[in-house]
């Protein structure tokens, strides 16, 4: 349990930031965009050969490694040909045959559910590609002929999500799942980096991110998502749990119109929580009309309600305008908090613990 205290009056420019961030979290999130344009690079040298798989991609990881696959799926959107769904456990659906790819990511190349999932997708002889900056993963992928597309070193993974969204990308393309999406990514690149620039520490205080950040301190934010933007409401959530340290919860329209909707009329009684819509221009008419009513309906017992619009023009670009300003909205908080974005002492005990069979 974290004993800081958040700190009032903190101001959120580029010194004090560096202050509370002294591993520098802070500079591997605003270099999203060249992580973009080194990922594709990275998978295009990989230099794997395509191949056809009828039961499409399944993308098997956990926490920040296997964040990439449920955005590339929203990513694809109708665009997907086949099936593309993720799996964050021990076991692979049991419908698992040899028509389907398992692409297994893990940042560190060590982790138990990856690996057994790789041995399990082996079994059922599912074609196998990898996503790993080493470890064991590496190790037995190499020794068993499995591809390998590389991820860069020296990151924390949850802040490698460029390198694992463009890795389940072309995992989908290389299985006929989808199409290749090389020029988007370029674009989304560029586009990434004006907005680095209007939302980043050098932005003044009433800048989106900055802005939201103070909004939402003090508050448990709900993060609500549809269609492209439900697994990036997810990363917001997963984001703030871990750089903020702060409990965060997430849900999807229309689904949460069926049953959260309710439980927001008594929030009041249990803490201060506040909504976090996040919003993309393709979003069908009736989602864009739920928005604005559940917001309506929810308002007087919330903290705070706040729609986020997603930038751009192709979904790539859109997705990443989230995750970028999610990614900084999480630090900011951090900073907030009183908190180094980069512990994750909870994480690390529980890992320790498992190791040591308790």
């Amino acid at each position: 349990m974290s004993s800081a205290t958040p700190q009032p009056g903190t101001a959120l420019d580029r010194d004090e930031l560096a202050r509370r961030d002294p591993s520098d979290q802070l500079t591997d999130v605003l270099a999203i965009p060249e992580h973009l344009r080194d990922a594709l690079w990275k998978a295009e040298s990989a230099g794997v050969r395509g191949w056809d798989s009828p039961g499409g991609l399944i993308v098997a990881g956990m926490g920040g490694s296997g964040i990439g696959g449920r955005i590339a799926r929203g990513i694809l959107g109708d665009q997907a040909s086949r099936p593309v769904l993720s799996v964050h456990e021990y076991a692979l659906p049991p419908w698992t045959t040899d028509e389907v790819t398992v692409l297994c990511t893990s940042y560190s190349g060590d982790t138990e559910e990856t690996l057994a999932c790789f041995e399990a997708a082996g079994v059922v002889g599912a074609r196998r590609i990898v996503a790993t900056t080493g470890g064991r993963l590496a190790e037995v992928a190499r020794a068993e002929g499995v591809p390998v597309l590389p991820l860069a070193g020296g990151l924390q993974p949850r802040a490698a999500v460029a390198y694992q969204v463009v890795a389940a990308l072309e995992a989908a393309w290389l299985c006929g799942a989808g199409p290749r999406m090389t020029t988007e990514i370029d674009v989304a690149a560029e586009h990434l980096e004006q907005l680095v620039a209007a939302w980043g520490p050098d932005a003044g205080e009433e800048s989106e991110a900055k802005a939201l950040a103070r909004a939402l301190e003090g508050s448990v934010p709900v993060l609500v998502g549809a269609g492209l933007t439900s697994p990036i409401a997810y990363r917001w959530k997963t984001q703030i749990n871990e750089n903020a340290k702060q409990l965060a919860f997430h849900g999807s329209l229309p689904e949460l119109d069926h049953n959260e909707i309710v439980g927001w009329s008594s929030a009041e009684r249990h803490g201060r929580f506040s909504a976090v819509f996040l919003d993309d221009c393709d979003d069908t008419p009736r989602v864009e009309q739920r928005i604005r009513l559940t917001r309506e309906i929810i308002a007087e017992h919330a903290a705070g309600t706040h729609v986020v619009p997603s930038r751009g023009q192709t979904a790539v670009e859109r997705a990443f305008s989230l995750i970028l300003l999610g990614d900084l909205v999480s630090l900011y908080l951090a900073a907030l908090n009183g908190e180094d974005p980069v512990t994750i002492e909870p994480i690390d005990r529980l890992k320790a613990a498992l190791a040591d069979g308790e």
